[in-house]
């Protein structure tokens, strides 16, 4: 059906693959892998897709135009506020990150998470 992308836990084609920058890393070296199904234009570019990622722990810091709604689909995961509190996150359970947010990204038990991030300072495509 036009217009429809459904998102699983087990994606079909070979994923991006990455890991956070070494100056970021706070435990770990996970391998992150990514099924980014689309990309649209709006106020800036929205990607939406499959991310998976091994236990690890990094910095993160989103733009003032930037955010992002996560579903867990497998594992968990904590995002940590530069003021020390936290939110974990299992199957199930969504979290948003708003724009401006700084802290850190933890990945507790491998995770497999579909997502949507705008991001509003990206140029539109």
């Amino acid at each position: 059906m036009a217009g429809l992308l459904k998102l699983g836990a087990a994606m079909p084609g070979t994923p991006d693959i990455d890991h956070p920058k070494p100056e970021r890393l706070l435990r770990g070296n996970p391998k992150r892998e990514t099924w980014n199904v689309a990309e649209r234009p709006v106020a800036g570019t929205l990607y939406t897709g499959v991310w998976r990622c091994e236990p690890g722990h990094w910095r993160i810091a989103f733009g003032p135009g930037e955010h992002e709604l996560f579903t867990v689909l497998q594992g968990r995961c904590r995002v940590h506020a530069a003021d020390g509190s936290f939110q974990e996150a299992g199957p199930g359970e969504a979290l948003f990150i708003a724009p401006g947010f700084t802290g850190s990204f933890e990945v507790l038990e491998t995770l497999t998470k579909t997502y949507a991030i705008v991001d509003g300072d990206a140029p539109a495509a």
